[in-house]
């Protein structure tokens, strides 16, 4: 068995640090969204305040990472696609949104082979989110 991939944590949840650090990621996230220039296609797409995005995410992002299952309890099952369908969502703001979370996950610390591990099924979920310029590839 090859133990290269092993880890002590018995999911993202606690690899990534527990509530405290998936909301610094997450806070992290928008505040790079909303300052960063290179992200203003994905910031445009997300009105004018954060604070509701912010707080769904954090929720969102703790039961997605293995933790508490915050935003199922309040709102069921996420429906992420039937959700983001009011949103264009192409192939620049895919990439927009994985660049700023990967930007994320570096600036608040999340260990390299879990940011790896991640950055990898975020691609796979921003791509399925995909609704304009062919959907999903």
């Amino acid at each position: 068995m090859d133990t290269s991939d092993a880890t002590p944590h018995a999911t993202p949840f606690d690899w990534i640090g527990g509530e405290e650090r998936v909301l610094a990621l997450t806070e992290r996230f928008y505040d790079l969204m909303d300052l960063e220039p290179e992200y203003a296609q994905l910031r445009s797409v997300h009105g004018p305040h954060l604070g509701n995005a912010r707080q769904r995410l954090f929720w969102f992002l703790c039961g997605w990472l293995g933790g508490p299952q915050h935003y199922v309890e309040r709102f069921g099952h996420p429906r992420l696609r039937m959700r983001h369908m009011p949103f264009p969502i192409g192939i620049k703001e895919r990439d927009q949104w994985l660049a700023c979370m990967d930007q994320a996950m570096k600036e608040t610390g999340v260990d390299d082979s879990l940011r790896l591990r991640l950055r990898e099924s975020f691609f796979q979920t921003a791509d399925w989110m995909r609704n304009v310029g062919g959907g999903p590839g």
